[in-house]
């Protein structure tokens, strides 16, 4: 990847961004949505009740002119847009929930998929919690790099913004991903699937009466909406299917955890809990592990031993690749 060609295009887009959100008066993250929005449409500026004004009109389709989003490769462009929402980031005070997923934990999660997932063309791929749209791009170029393609991908979400966020994320990458605008938690309007990801958002479901319809809601108070976006999904899969999750680290200790513990003894196998490296996050409470679930059915059974550890740091380049060797070794003990 050309980095300079990258940095260049970056700051093209950066002044284009700040020149939008200044004149109609948005926020950083609606500049940047339209801004590509624009690009996608053949570099055409959007234009509602005069604004932005004819000069900033000019000015923009001089910037997207130079910024030529097609003279830049597919994974160029995702570095693009990834350094322009953190530049957003930067701008306005984004709730956790919503940042981006880093591709590292993407290529993890892709890695994981590839051991156990049977691969077959229109296999279906859901993300659950798709937000920017960040993790499923990067899933799908490492999985698409092995060969993996004519998937049928869908992603949902109940916000708005993050959904235009990850239809670009979508169209840059020349994916026919199929984003759906609904709670994640409500009826889904999306075939079952054989694989299903997500990196869970952290805290608890606001509305009791539709939680009280999953076994892991607790009696009384608001529920953990991880722990019923994990049961959501073990509903959503086919017999045999795969789940993989990014959960806070030490989930499993908590008291209320029982019950997530028995929901999936019941409806499938706990196959894996990985430990992302601590140095990927902010502090100890951020911290974050992969889950690997299997749904019950099909030639699923329970994986011996169960896949424990944690993955060294990419840097650490003799012990990440001892570590992908134990991975190896596992696979083809359990599922090969």
């Amino acid at each position: 990847m050309a980095l300079a060609k990258v940095e260049e295009k970056f700051q093209l887009l950066n002044e284009a961004i700040e020149l939008l959100q200044k004149n109609v008066e948005c926020s950083a993250l609606d500049a940047l949505i339209e801004t590509f929005e624009n690009l996608l449409d053949d570099g055409r500026v959007h234009v509602e009740d005069g604004t932005p004004d004819e000069a900033t009109v000019a000015k923009l389709k001089d910037l997207y002119q130079k910024i030529d989003l097609a003279s830049l490769s597919k994974e160029e462009q995702r570095s693009v847009l990834q350094l322009c929402l953190l530049q957003a980031y930067k701008r306005e005070k984004v709730q956790v929930n919503h940042q981006m997923t880093p591709d590292t934990i993407g290529f993890l999660l892709a890695y994981l998929i590839e051991k156990v997932g049977k691969y077959t063309a229109g296999l279906k791929l859901l993300d659950l919690t798709v937000g920017t749209g960040n993790l499923l791009s990067a899933i799908l170029s490492t999985l698409e790099k092995s060969g993996w393609k004519e998937l049928d991908v869908y992603g949902v979400d109940n916000d708005d913004t993050m959904l235009a966020l990850a239809n670009i994320s979508a169209e840059l990458m020349q994916s026919k991903t199929q984003l759906i605008h609904q709670d994640a938690l409500a009826e889904l309007q999306v075939p079952p699937a054989d694989i299903v990801v997500a990196d869970l958002p952290v805290g608890y479901y606001p509305l009791d009466s539709r939680a009280k319809e999953y076994q892991t809601a607790f009696a009384e108070g608001h529920s953990y909406v991880h722990y019923l976006l994990i049961e959501q999904a073990l509903e959503q899969l086919v017999a045999g299917g795969w789940g993989v999750f990014v959960v806070p680290r030490g989930m499993f200790e908590a008291p209320e955890a029982k019950r997530l513990l028995q929901l999936i003894q019941e409806k499938g196998y706990l196959q894996g809990l990985l430990n992302l490296p601590q140095q990927l996050f902010i502090n100890e409470n951020s911290q974050k592990s992969i889950l690997l679930l299997q749904k019950k059915g099909a030639q699923a059974k329970q994986a011996e031993p169960i896949l424990l550890g944690e993955f060294p740091l990419m840097k650490n380049q003799s012990e990440f690749v001892e570590f992908m060797k134990e991975i190896d070794n596992w696979q083809a003990q359990n599922f090969a």
